[in-house]
This record gives C-alpha cells, sequence and structure tokens, in this order.
C-alpha cells in the first residue's frame, strides 16, 4: 500500500507535522499573540467518524466504480479550507457524499451523470479536492442523494505533438505525474499552483487555476488549446487551435465552470521547453511603498520574470524570510534558451532606483535548481509546507485565513487601506485583535498586482468558524466597495458566491444560468457553485 492522503485535511499523512513540531508552533505562536497558551488537539481518525447510511443503492451496471468506503466517503466530503479543517477537528462530518464514483473512462463519466439525472442525485466533480472555497462538498441541507465524481483513473498524458509543443492530458492527472510523463519529451506545462501536488488538470480548468509563476503566463487559461468536456447533455469538444477570432469561444464557457457544467474529461495544452537558465535577487526596501513602486516598475519593463514576489515585513518574518523589519522583493527569471544576465541587471537597477538594496553580484546560472537559498529559498520552502502548518493551527483553536484580490495600480494604495482597516477592525469585533495581517503580491501584471492578504490570530474554543466568517465577510464586502475581484486564483465555490454575483453584471449572469439550465436541465452538477 502506497502513501495515504489525510481523509481530513492537507497532504500526505507522513508529512503531517509532528507533536513536538506543533507544540513548538503553539509557543511561538502565543508568544506573538502577546501571551496566554495554545492547546495542540489531535485530528480526528478515521474510527472517530460518523457517517450516515448511504440513503440510496447505485444500479447494478455502475456498482463496480463506487464506493462507500469510509474512508473515501470522508475523504470526499469537504475540501482543504480553514473552515474545512476546522470542521473535521469537529468530527463533523455530515455532509459526507453517499458514493464516491471512480470512472475509468468517458462513457462512464457520461452514464454516472445519465443516471444521476435519471435519480434525481447531486454530482460534485471533485477534482484534487484542493479547492478551499467550498467547491467540492455537498450544499448544506441538500436532502438529494449524493455522488463525488473523482477521475483519478483517467491520469495519463495521451499524447504529445513535439513540433507544436503540445500534448493531450487526460482531466484527473496530478501536478506531479502530468509533468513526469512530458520531462522524458524535454517539455513542462509549467504550471505550478500551491496545490501542485494533489490538484488535477481537470480542476486547475475547471477553477481557472493560477500557477506560482507571476508574470506573463499566469493561469491555466494561457495554456488550454482545447478541450472535451462531458455535460449531462451530452459531450463539447473543441476544435484544436493556436489562435481563434471566430466570435466567442466554448472554452471559456468551460473555464472557471467548476463543475456546475460538465466534466472536463481531457484537453490539449500548450506546453514550453523545460528551462535551462535561471537567475534571481531578493532586495530589501526600507519603506514598503518603495517597494511597491520597485515591483511596478519591474512588472511595466517588459522584463517578464517567473517570480515577482513582494513580501511586507510581517509576511517577510512569518515565512522566515525576514526579520520582520523591511520589505522583500524577489525576483527570478528563467529561460529554455538564453541566458539572464541582461533580464536580472535590468531588475536590479529597478529596485535600486526606488531605494532596494540589492546585491552588488546578481545574475544567472546554467542548470535545473532555481532558488533554494537565501531569503527566497526560505520563502520557497514555507510557500510548500504552509498548508500543513495552517492544518496544525487549526486544531489549536488558532484564525488563519488567506483571500486575494487583484486591482490596478492607480488605486493599490488606497485599496490595501481600506481592505486592511475592514479586517484589522473585524479582527478586534471578534476577539482576535492580538493578531496580524500580513501581505504579499502573487502575481503582478503592467497594470496591477494581486495583492494576497494573510490572517492569523486567537480565537475562542468553539466559535473559530464563526469569528473566520465575520472576518471573511468584512474582507470580501471591501474588495468588491473598492474595485477588486473576489478572487484572482481560489476560484468561486460557494463561500465566494454572493460576492461574485455582485462583482458581475446582472444581464451575464442571466445569460450564464441559461446556459447553466441548457447544459444541466435537472441541476445535477454541484447545485451552490457559482450560481445562486
Amino acid at each position: 500500500m502506497g502513501r495515504r492522503r489525510k481523509f481530513w485535511g492537507w497532504g500526505y499523512e507522513d508529512e503531517d507535522l509532528s507533536r513536538a513540531e506543533k507544540e513548538q508552533l503553539a509557543a511561538l505562536l502565543a508568544s506573538r499573540f502577546g501571551g496566554g497558551e495554545l492547546t495542540v488537539t489531535d485530528p480526528p481518525s478515521l474510527a472517530e467518524v460518523e457517517l450516515r447510511a448511504p440513503r440510496f443503492q447505485p444500479p447494478a451496471s455502475l456498482r463496480e466504480i463506487l464506493t462507500d468506503d469510509p474512508y473515501e466517503r470522508a475523504g470526499h466530503t469537504y475540501g482543504k479550507s480553514y473552515r474545512d479543517v476546522v470542521r473535521a477537528y469537529r468530527r463533523d462530518f455530515r455532509p459526507a457524499p453517499d458514493w464516491v464514483a471512480l470512472p475509468r473512462n468517458e462513457e462512464e463519466v457520461a452514464a454516472l451523470l445519465g443516471w444521476a439525472g435519471d435519480a434525481g442525485l447531486v454530482a460534485i466533480p471533485y477534482g484534487g479536492g484542493s479547492s478551499v472555497v467550498g467547491g467540492v462538498e455537498a450544499p448544506a441541507g441538500e436532502t438529494r442523494g449524493v455522488v463525488s465524481i473523482d477521475l483519478r483513473h483517467l491520469d495519463r498524458v495521451l499524447e504529445v505533438d513535439r513540433t507544436s509543443r503540445a500534448a493531450r492530458i487526460q482531466g484527473g492527472a496530478l501536478g506531479p505525474q502530468l509533468e513526469a510523463e512530458l520531462k522524458p519529451h524535454g517539455l513542462t506545462l509549467r504550471h505550478f499552483p500551491q496545490s501542485f501536488e494533489f490538484s488535477t488538470l481537470g480542476g486547475w480548468i475547471a477553477t481557472r487555476s493560477g500557477g506560482h509563476f507571476a508574470t506573463l503566463y499566469t493561469h491555466i487559461d494561457d495554456f488550454v488549446e482545447s478541450m472535451r468536456v462531458i455535460t449531462p447533455r451530452g459531450l463539447v469538444e473543441t476544435r484544436r487551435l493556436p489562435g481563434d477570432g471566430s466570435g466567442p469561444r466554448a472554452d471559456r464557457l468551460f473555464l472557471g465552470s467548476e463543475g456546475t457544467l460538465g466534466i472536463v474529461t481531457e484537453a490539449w495544452l500548450r506546453l514550453q521547453d523545460r528551462p535551462t537558465f535561471r537567475a534571481d535577487l531578493t532586495s530589501e526596501f526600507e519603506r514598503f511603498e518603495d517597494a511597491v513602486e520597485a515591483c511596478r516598475a519591474v512588472s511595466q519593463a517588459g522584463l517578464y520574470p517567473s517570480n515577482c514576489r513582494l513580501l511586507d515585513p510581517s509576511e517577510a518574518l512569518y515565512s522566515g524570510a525576514g526579520d520582520g523589519t523591511r520589505t522583500l522583493l524577489l525576483v527570478a527569471f528563467e529561460s529554455a534558451d538564453h541566458p539572464l544576465d541582461a533580464w536580472i541587471a535590468r531588475a536590479a537597477e529597478c529596485c535600486r532606483d526606488h531605494g532596494g538594496r540589492v546585491p552588488e553580484a546578481v545574475g544567472g546560472r546554467a542548470g535545473e535548481a532555481g532558488a533554494r537559498e537565501g531569503a527566497a529559498g526560505a520563502w520557497r520552502n514555507a510557500f510548500i509546507k504552509m498548508p500543513y502548518y495552517r492544518d496544525a493551527i487549526a486544531g489549536m483553536g488558532v484564525i488563519s485565513e488567506t483571500f486575494e484580490t487583484a486591482c490596478t495600480w492607480d488605486r493599490f494604495d488606497a485599496f490595501n487601506r481600506r481592505v486592511t482597516e475592514a479586517v484589522r477592525s473585524a479582527m478586534e469585533t471578534v476577539g482576535a485583535g492580538r493578531g496580524w495581517v500580513s501581505l504579499r503580491f502573487t502575481h503582478v501584471y503592467p497594470d496591477g498586482p494581486a495583492p494576497y492578504y494573510s490572517v492569523t490570530g486567537p480565537g475562542r474554543p468553539g466559535e473559530e468558524i464563526e469569528q473566520w466568517q465575520v472576518i471573511k465577510a468584512a474582507a470580501s464586502a471591501a474588495i468588491i466597495e473598492m474595485g477588486g475581484t473576489i478572487t484572482h486564483h481560489h476560484s468561486v465555490g460557494r463561500d465566494h458566491a454572493p460576492w461574485y454575483r455582485q462583482e458581475q453584471p446582472a444581464l451575464f449572469l442571466e445569460s450564464l444560468s441559461a446556459m447553466k439550465k441548457t447544459l444541466d436541465p435537472d441541476g445535477i452538477l454541484n447545485p451552490g457553485v457559482l450560481f445562486a
């Protein structure tokens, strides 16, 4: 038996923090909160989880691809948000699906949707289950039977077109396997969201996933050449093209549809040659405002760095990249074609022009390794490990929330002040005022940044979700008020749906609902996500 994923939270069981590491983390957080103690609690064991008996039985023709195994049902109950993990710590698995479906081909996916429609069931595409916005769970109070559809068996790279640098890949392929199959061809999709290890290509497409790279090709949208989608009404297959100006594209309808219109079973993706040249620098700024201006200068210089990550002092401290006194700007470049000395030198000039301190010797290097040392390496390691820490602190009664958005450069100062004020006020209201709000830019564009906020504060035992909800609502309202988007790359799900509907034009939402009724007339696919 291979490594097993945690059914209640993020990642693998054998990579979870040890008891000693959790105790050390609890002491550190208590100290930063200014005193008091935090109690480390144990996560649930499968024996402690009570699941209701399935409310219906599948037909014999599908029984082979359906399971009611408790581990599978518990693991498909929630995504991986803070609220999800807190509910798991409370041993609350009431929304568990009745059955988990594991289809092996498109015909079985179509048969599952046909059965769900005929039987009046709810079908929820699972992807890799990494949603942090309530995107893979049954709606509260759902009375219909629920089937979670997992494409783990549709996980292969089916075809590689080396000439066009593209590949046909099944929707259930996880990030690591996908990249492993492309590597012998010298190719990479080069799409690395934080959930990379535990999310699928179909999930990336359905949620318009944002990758790690900060400029140019930031979202999965940029790589989709064509796709095949199984809807309750049948198959939709789009034409494979490098570009197209022939009216609205079907691809755009399914990108970001979050499992409400159909299930992505495969897609052709644009690929890139694997990079062999790299260069990076870390610049320190006394003033946060100067770092923002330097970041804007780099983003507007036409350099298109792979990384342009701004960390405010609190973010730098919390991730171990800094001491909490300065703002850091991490800049990196990659290329499969040429050395990068000129690019990194110009980025260094942009930083120095705005008061940043940059080491005199910056340059490129050859090889596969990216930035692994210094502030950039510390931040990278914290970024990879952070979901495990989030799981741990959820079990300590600590409130932890992240929210991300995008706005134009001209509005950023006022936007940041208003959002930060709203969040801090909400934290005071719910008794988490001894915590902090930190900020980083995950992506930057010539016309604006994608600010990513992290909130950490002491919670009240048994009331953490209610406290979280107040903070979440305050942040979301401020974002919409100031003209930002409710999400730049975490998707909408159920958690963001009310603000998504405020953000979008009413006539567009009416048109989208009409498409939903056409493709899913019985409303079986992921009810409550995107739509009212």
